[in-house]
């Protein structure tokens, strides 16, 4: 295991942190991403992520996550094929610079840098009777995060994100999900690609819309369900419509029309759950 110690908010290491944080371009360009807590972070080791580096406050944090400290002596060949260490990188830096480039308050002390790890819908792995999320355009990363919060509390097999307007490795989604995003396999996918995958493999596409629907418990669940999500502004657009098997509403009872996402998609994941405990 590198360690080294860093105090400067200057240094360089602190400044590409605080970069990867704010910036999808530069996740992308690194394949980087940030996680911060100790809960989610070994969520993120426990789903096979390799840790790149550990900005790590020994203040704060005590000890390192078991799995973080990885032997020096394990090897990997990379691309280009040189050997190179895939020993974690740990520096220490003190509270009150943890205090300036940490996100939130009480993340006991430990913030990450992971290589991203990308999934295709070819990749999943799926139940007998497979229950997933699609979301479509989804904007809001704290959406998101919360959709896949209740993805793992209901054992979905996997999210899909469709013609996503956020990256799955925002830090806002990761936080909101309070690791979800490493305990739910999720891929991003276009619409028309999702569709024909649902349907050659017999999954039932159910839409969640106002018009031309019927009551979501009187809709039928038990075999492979796909719940189709779409903006809280916009719905779903046209091809989810006409690709569905079934088209669901959640009564209103009130004055207004509409439900924030991952409220109304934990709503219709545990009718789900509950028809096929029944």
């Amino acid at each position: 295991m590198r360690t080294e110690t860093v105090t400067s908010a200057q240094n360089p290491k602190i400044r590409n942190l605080l970069l990867l944080q704010e910036k999808s371009k530069a996740r992308r360009g690194q394949g980087l991403f940030v996680v911060e807590g100790r809960r989610e972070l070994e969520h993120c080791l426990e789903a096979g992520f390799r840790v790149r580096t550990v900005f790590y406050c020994p203040e704060l944090a005590g000890s390192l996550p078991e799995g973080v400290c990885l032997p020096e002596a394990e090897k990997r060949v990379d691309v280009s094929g040189r050997q190179t260490s895939s020993g974690t990188h740990v520096i220490e830096i003190p509270e009150a610079l943890y205090r300036k480039v940490a996100y939130r308050e009480s993340t006991e002390g430990i913030i990450a840098e992971v290589e991203t790890r990308t999934l295709r819908l070819e990749d999943l792995e799926l139940s007998e009777h497979p229950l997933i999320v699609v979301l479509e355009s989804v904007e809001k990363p704290g959406n998101l995060g919360a959709v896949l919060r209740s993805a793992d509390a209901a054992r979905a097999d996997a999210v899909i994100v469709c013609d996503p307007l956020t990256d799955l490795w925002n830090p806002n989604l990761i936080r909101a999900s309070l690791g979800g995003i490493f305990t739910v396999p999720t891929v991003c996918a276009g619409s028309a690609e999702t569709i024909d995958w649902l349907h050659a493999r017999g999954i039932r596409i159910l839409t969640a819309q106002l018009q031309d629907s019927s009551w979501y418990y009187d809709t039928e669940m038990t075999g492979g369900t796909a719940l189709v999500m779409g903006t809280e502004s916009t719905g779903l657009t046209q091809i989810w419509r006409d690709a569905a098997d079934a088209h669901i509403r959640i009564p209103m009872l009130g004055h207004l029309d509409s439900l924030n996402v991952s409220v109304s998609t934990a709503i219709l994941l545990f009718e789900a759950v509950r028809q096929r405990n029944s």
